[in-house]
């Protein structure tokens, strides 16, 4: 007899599934990296090129390219796209309130 396999919903964040403390945060960390990847890929770019333009040793780019965002802050992160001149915006709004609508822009 062939057993069915179990399939649980996902929460819409990975880092939260596994049970992980900072989950919020490496997704953030998660979301934000994968952008700085993008631009970066889409330049063409040798590590030598991004380690001077991002203004990090070359190791740390290739821990960037390889995706390991945990090694940076959101903070940082956020500074390497404003090197890439991407523009930034956050949109921040109450966590978990009845009132959804206060919301506030930062264009950075």
């Amino acid at each position: 007899m062939t057993q069915e396999p179990i399939f649980e919903e996902s929460s819409g964040n990975v880092f939260a599934d596994l049970g992980l403390s900072n989950a919020d945060e490496l997704l953030t960390r998660g979301k934000i990296g994968l952008q700085v990847l993008r631009v970066l890929k889409q330049r063409n770019l040798k590590q030598r090129e991004i380690s001077e333009l991002l203004g990090i040793p070359q190791p740390e780019v290739s821990h960037l390219m390889k995706g390991e965002f945990q090694r940076f802050s959101e903070g940082k992160l956020l500074i390497f796209l404003k090197r890439l001149d991407t523009e930034i915006t956050l949109h921040l709004r109450p966590h978990h309130t009845l009132n959804q609508s206060a919301e506030t822009v930062i264009l950075l």
